[in-house]
């Protein structure tokens, strides 16, 4: 038996006592349990969303709710994802393991074929009374196929599940598709829609959410909250499209030999030639519906952020805000959507507002990764945290943002066999304050190394012609990433279709 559950289940009925005998000394005081009850959780996820947002310097993005929580909170400005696909970024962080124990490097494949004994974070809140609820996208769905059920969901990990379906459904039909010898699933696809934010199945999420917390507004919860944009297709109400006319929209700069010095493996499979060799008209239309996506989603946020002051949840409350990864939105000469181990994929935002939190209203420039936000949760509320975790708690900086802290991030990906490469390529990076380290298939297949004192955008590959103090950069990072991450082609099967 996995030892992560073990460890944990020796603790499971001392805990339950502990909680009754808590409640009954409550009642003998003539307090009640709302009364004596540790913090509520609000878990807020958003499907692909980059750092494209006001609180994190965007100066297209219109953010306002989303940046309205970063400045009551901690807003983590170098927090990074393990494994930049929806499906092993999430179970990465609901388990608090890295790809490689989990064996999770593809859309296929669910934690528990590997761990079938995890004890993920809700159901951790659940061992501690807590409601553990999902509204959404919390763990992988093919979206758009999957809207509407479960998805590739766990089910130990909830006390109840919904899953709400709007009209982006029914409209389908209607999106426009810019390669259209793909689905739209994966496609640079979009439509402006007709009609209210209600109406959507994002919307319809939050209103879900909203009337779980007015319902268990005295009750101990863990509320999962999983919106689906800016995902692919990117729809939206129309008015959110408004806000971006396409000819205010940039694509990002890279010099034009930027693809002369990086690894044939950095390039993700999804995108295999730069734009998708679209029109720069369209990749500006493919802008605004982002954003558009974006916006929405933020006032979707803003109505969840509005109930809990109404509903005077605010202050024994905490509210995570992530996205389970980065997104390329045509940087380094025509990447878009993930899959990668730059910077803007590997990189996704992260927002903890915690009661009572020394550093609220104030950025940590820190670097964290995302299997630090169970055990961070977990501490926060005082509910047990199994050993084994991979990451470690952040509480010291959600106190202290400026404390001293020396981390360090990896990230992963696996790449198929292809007509680019001859075999399956596992490629790690590693990220420091000052450097990226990058190895494809431990160095085989190429090495980069960036430094972001001086190259904050990675156009300049120091491991191709590397220096001495390149060279010892390398070396001393080396064993720090591949303690993470292997760099191995796993062993565990991998559908290679759906990497």
């Amino acid at each position: 038996m996995f030892k992560h559950s073990l460890d944990f289940s020796r603790r499971r009925w001392g805990s339950a006592l502990s909680l009754a005998l808590f409640l009954f000394v409550g009642s003998l005081r003539g307090e009640s349990p709302a009364a004596r009850k540790g913090p509520n959780v609000l878990f807020v996820v958003v499907d692909d969303l980059a750092a494209t947002l006001g609180c994190y310097g965007d100066v297209i993005a219109k953010t306002p709710h989303i940046d309205r929580l970063a400045a009551s909170g901690v807003r983590f400005e170098r927090a990074y994802n393990q494994l930049p696909l929806c499906n092993p970024t999430r179970a990465s962080v609901m388990t608090g393991l890295r790809p490689d124990r989990i064996k999770v490097y593809d859309l296929d494949r669910h934690f528990r074929d590997e761990v079938p004994d995890a004890i993920t974070l809700p159901q951790s809140f659940q061992e501690a009374g807590y409601l553990a609820a999902r509204v959404g996208k919390i763990y992988h769905y093919n979206v758009p196929a999957s809207i509407g059920t479960d998805g590739f969901d766990d089910p130990p990990s909830w006390n109840l599940r919904l899953n709400p379906k709007g009209r982006d459904k029914t409209d389908e039909g209607l999106v426009f598709n810019a390669e259209p010898h793909r689905k739209i699933s994966g496609a640079l696809s979009w439509l402006a829609a007709e009609g209210k934010d209600s109406e959507q199945t994002d919307g319809m999420i939050t209103d879900r959410a909203i009337g779980l917390l007015e319902k268990n507004r005295d009750k101990p919860f863990f509320l999962a909250v999983g919106f689906f944009r800016p995902h692919t297709p990117y729809i939206a109400p129309k008015r959110y499209f408004d806000m971006y006319p396409p000819d205010q929209m940039r694509l990002p700069y890279a010099p034009a030999n930027d693809r002369d010095d990086i690894p044939v493996a950095a390039f993700a499979h999804n995108c295999p030639v730069p734009h998708y060799n679209l029109e720069k008209p369209l990749l500006l239309k493919a802008l605004q519906a982002y954003y558009a996506c974006v916006s929405f989603i933020d006032a979707q946020v803003g109505r969840l952020l509005d109930a809990l002051d109404r509903l005077e949840l605010a202050e024994n409350t905490i509210v995570v805000f992530w996205s389970d990864h980065g997104y390329h939105l045509g940087e380094h000469n025509g990447i878009w959507q993930k899959r990668t181990l730059f910077e803007q994929a590997a990189r996704a935002p992260l927002i903890i507002r915690a009661p009572g939190a020394r550093g609220n209203g104030r950025p940590c420039s820190r670097v964290v990764e995302f299997v630090d936000i169970y055990p961070t949760v977990a501490a926060l509320a005082g509910t047990p945290v199994p050993k084994g975790l991979d990451g470690r708690s952040l509480r010291p900086l959600l106190d202290n943002p400026g404390a001293a802290w020396d981390g360090a991030a990896v990230t992963q990906v696996l790449r198929p066999a292809d007509g680019r490469l001859a075999k399956a390529v596992m490629g790690c990076s590693i990220r420091t304050e000052r450097w990226r380290y990058t190895e494809w298939a431990e160095g085989r297949e190429g090495l980069e190394l960036y430094d972001h004192s001086a190259d904050p955008l990675e156009f300049h590959n120091l491991a191709i012609k590397p220096d001495a103090a390149a060279r010892a950069v390398m070396k001393s990072l080396r064993p720090l990433l591949r303690s993470r991450a292997s760099g191995s082609t796993p062993k565990t099967p991998f559908n290679p279709k759906r990497l």
